[in-house]
């Protein structure tokens, strides 16, 4: 059955194995790194343009993640989170959003409540094997090679124009 996407008003993603490759350094000193997809900034920019709302619900807490989450404009992040469902409907509830209007991408089986949630669901290519019949659209790229850009391009889909890539 295929999703309609012009209905999203709200685009939730998780972050490790989604906006980033999974992959967390951390130096001797205890700092941890993470790598994160211009691709997918230049996206949720875009999303933020045309009135949807980009929201990240992680597992992890990460400083590194609320000074993205600043530097894109994305104003909802909830960290620390372990039942990303329950936070996914409290937001639906304040926002007054049905399912139809909320995505959310997420690449593991700790994702599958929130994406059961949401109306339609994404995962990157190499999301993890067993989550795979649970998913909407499974997307071409992966983990951190912009697999939120590529869901996002789907959404907006016949929206965007030059204009929308001025003064982003």
């Amino acid at each position: 059955m295929k999703k309609d996407l012009t209905k999203i008003k709200l685009f939730a993603m998780d972050v490790d194995g989604t906006l980033t490759d999974g992959k967390i350094y951390i130096s001797d000193t205890g700092e941890a790194m993470k790598a994160f997809s211009p691709k997918d900034g230049l996206g949720i920019k875009l999303l933020i343009r045309h009135g949807i709302t980009p929201v990240i619900i992680t597992g992890r807490t990460s400083e590194i993640v609320k000074k993205r989450c600043e530097e894109i404009g994305i104003h909802v992040l909830y960290q620390g989170i372990t039942n990303k469902a329950a936070k996914l409907c409290e937001l639906m509830k304040k926002l007054n959003l049905s399912p139809e209007q909320v995505a959310y991408i997420g690449d593991d089986m700790n994702d599958l409540s929130a994406m059961e949630t949401a109306g339609v669901s994404f995962a990157p290519a190499d999301c993890a094997s067993q989550l795979v019949p649970f998913v909407d659209i499974i997307l071409t790229k992966k983990a951190g090679d912009s697999p939120v850009r590529e869901a996002i391009d789907m959404i907006l889909n016949d929206c965007l124009t030059l204009a929308d890539y001025e003064n982003l």
